[in-house]
Formats: structure tokens, sequence, C-alpha cells
């Protein structure tokens, strides 16, 4: 008999399931719904202490020093051509045959940069619409006859002159100024652990190679502006 009533209770609360979800039918077609719970749940990609984001994203960047003589707190970012001035001195703009000039860069990473390594491209014209006095070299004449040297040397600050090309030196560019670019890249630890010196040379050969039907002299009173890039790259971060 017990066990009749306790299926009978079993029925019952089914029906009043039923009831609560469907809605009470009153009188004359007229339903009334009954109130129901609800729930939601939300969740954060947040930090350890559950404070903040806990996703996002690691930093590389390379700041560059064109300062001679060399100023340790001088760096700066130029990320777009033409970039800062790098000084090959007044001479630069009188140049006889036989002569060179020579400017200084230094690399580093940033204060909470990853480490990553660099490498110096070929050099392009640089963007002039910024320029008072424009380049002169409508033939190409000067750009072709310029011959380009880079050395480097890490954490060493050493006069940019003809010494910073003694036999022992790294040298990572050693041809036409049009196509002479790095021939291995530098390491650049995270940061600012470690700084790359860079020492640029260019030289007006004695005898440089001209176009069929222009001589020595056709190279006097010229002017140009090289821009040259540094492509940086991270390091790669295996978990």
């Amino acid at each position: 008999m017990s066990a009749h009533i306790r299926g009978g209770e079993k029925a019952g609360r089914k029906k009043a399931f039923a009831i609560m979800a469907g809605g009470l039918v009153l009188g004359l077609g007229v339903t009334a719904t009954l109130a129901a719970w609800t729930d939601t749940e939300w969740i954060f990609g947040g930090n350890a202490a559950g404070d903040g984001p806990g996703v996002g994203t690691s930093t590389f960047e390379v700041e560059q020093n064109t300062s001679s003589p060399y100023v340790a707190t001088a760096f700066d970012q130029f990320e777009a051509n033409p970039g800062d001035t790098m000084i090959f001195g007044v001479d630069a703009l009188a140049l006889s045959p036989g002569d060179a000039v020579y400017a200084p860069v230094a690399l580093r990473t940033i204060a909470d940069s990853l480490g990553g390594s660099v490498e110096l491209q070929a050099a392009v014209e640089a963007d002039e619409s910024d320029f008072t006095t424009p380049s002169v070299d409508p033939d190409g004449l000067l750009w072709g006859a310029l011959d380009l040297r880079v050395s480097v040397a890490e954490d060493a600050v050493l006069p940019c002159t003809a010494d910073a090309f003694a036999p022992g030196a790294t040298i990572i560019a050693d041809g036409p100024l049009a196509t002479a670019d790095g021939s291995i890249a530098q390491e650049l630890d995270a940061e600012s652990g470690n700084v790359q010196h860079y020492c640029f040379e260019l030289t007006l050969p004695e005898a440089p190679t001209l176009p069929v039907g222009f001589d020595l002299d056709d190279l006097q009173g010229l002017s140009i502006a090289p821009a040259w890039e540094f492509a940086a790259d991270s390091t790669v971060l295996i978990p």
C-alpha cells in the first residue's frame, strides 16, 4: 500500500513539473506563464593574481644611435626611409678620386625587448621629400661609382676611421654602393644586453667604373643621399 502511495506522489510531481514548464491553463483559454530560474557562467583569460589580462604579446624593438663621438644615451628610433642622419663629415661633399669618408651607427634592442638578429640591406635612395637641398645625380654616375665597406664590432666603441677596417676587423659589406649588403647577421641581445657598432666607409675610387660615354670629370659637382635599412627579426621563442 505504501508503495502505491509513493507511485502516486511521483505521478503528481511529474504533472506539476509539466504545468510549470508549459504554463497553467485557466478558464476560457487564458494561459498564465510561471516564473523560472536562470543562470549564466563567464570566464576570462586573466593573470595569476586575478587582477587583469593574462594574455598578451612580447615586444621586439631595435633602436639606433648615430652620435659621433659616441654618446651612450643618444639612442632613438627611426623606422621609415630616410631615417636618422648618419654624418659622413664636411669632406663628404668634396670628394676627389681616391678619397674615403666614414660615419658610425650603433644598434641595440630597447629595455623591454626580446633578443633577435639584424642584417644590413643594400643602399637605396633616401626619401628626400623634406630635404632643403636635393641630390644632384641625374645619370646615376656618382651612385654607380662609389664603393662601400661596413665593419662591425660588438660592444667595442672604436673610432670610425680607416682603423675600423684594419686586419682582423669584422667586415660585413664590401663592394659597389648600389649592391653591397650585409654578408652575415648580427645578434642583438634582449633588453639592451649588447650594442653592435657599425662603421660605414664610402670611397670614390681613383678609376671608378663609368658607363660608356662618360669620363672621370663627369663626376664633378654631383651629390647623392643613400639610405640603408637594417632588417631585424626577433628570436623565435620555444615554450
